[in-house]
């Protein structure tokens, strides 16, 4: 069944002075306006579109992709206030609306903001929400340790970063895992470090276990023949230079270095590392 919200691959019926017609079956026909339309055409072939209410909540169709689609975060910029609510650039001719009722805060033109987009079923129109919480799905999340998963942040705490985990579930990037200001929206990939027994995820940026240290290993091994065999880090370096050149914590670090040695591939000194 087609549904507004959601790209379609819809059949040409015919052409009007206004656009092409196109038949959306269970939607009946719908409007490509004449702006939207390709060079090249041919009636009873199809077009993939996305399908939304216009200003006037009339079904039109657009070759246009959204940032965003129903059921997804995003952070998208307020670019006006009316008196119904706040606009947002989303992609699309038609800007996205956010109804004061969805507003946790009042927004400000020009700013940006995390929010998730829906679909009114009373008016089939599509809209978003600032009010993160409320659509976070609470069932027991069904991940396994070390599973890559896509991360979008949404809050921070003493403890670390809250981010949405897979456009679904919520988990925390703890503080001692991050060597980096994250910004709210910025999307990532991630890993899951740990399911809770109350069912909440633990997560970190970096590959878990054995996996983390092999991608170490060889980009530590390419670093020293690069640098003509010496590199001047160690284990005795801090946790932020350490970080800043390759991206991943102290305890990682070490940990590398530690298999790098036991396979006598280099020799450490408390000033660097070198080639055998």
């Amino acid at each position: 069944m087609i549904e507004i919200g959601q790209r379609a691959s819809l059949t040409i019926l015919r052409e009007k002075p206004v656009g092409l017609f196109l038949d959306a079956e269970n939607l009946g026909e719908i409007l490509l306006p004449r702006r939207e339309m390709p060079k090249e055409w041919l009636l009873g072939t199809t077009l993939d579109v996305f399908i939304y209410l216009d200003s006037e909540d009339r079904l039109v169709a657009t070759l246009k992709q959204p940032r965003a689609m129903p059921g997804e975060f995003a952070k998208l910029k307020c670019i006006a206030l009316t008196e119904v609510g706040a606009f947002l650039e989303w992609g699309l001719p038609k800007d996205l609306l956010v109804p004061f009722r969805e507003q946790k805060m009042r927004m400000e033109t020009g700013k940006s903001y995390l929010v998730k987009i829906l679909l009114d079923e009373s008016s089939r129109r599509l809209m978003a929400t600032t009010r993160i919480a409320r659509h976070i799905d609470i069932t027991p999340a069904i991940y396994e340790s070390g599973e890559a998963v896509d991360l979008i942040v949404y809050g921070k705490t003493p403890m670390g970063y809250k981010a949405i985990v897979n456009n679904a579930h919520t988990g925390l990037i703890f503080a001692n895992e991050v060597f980096q200001e994250l910004a709210l929206g910025e999307k990532l990939k991630g890993y899951i470090a740990a399911v809770r027994g109350d069912g909440k995820l633990d997560l970190t940026l970096h590959p878990p276990g054995r996996e983390r240290v092999d991608d170490l290993e060889k980009q530590i091994m390419g670093e020293l023949v690069a640098r003509g065999g010496y590199w001047a880090i160690s284990d005795k370096s801090p946790a932020e230079e350490i970080y800043a050149e390759l991206g991943v914590s102290k305890r990682t670090f070490k940990q590398t270095v530690g298999a790098l040695l036991k396979k006598r591939l280099v020799t450490l000194t408390d000033a660097g590392i070198r080639l055998n």
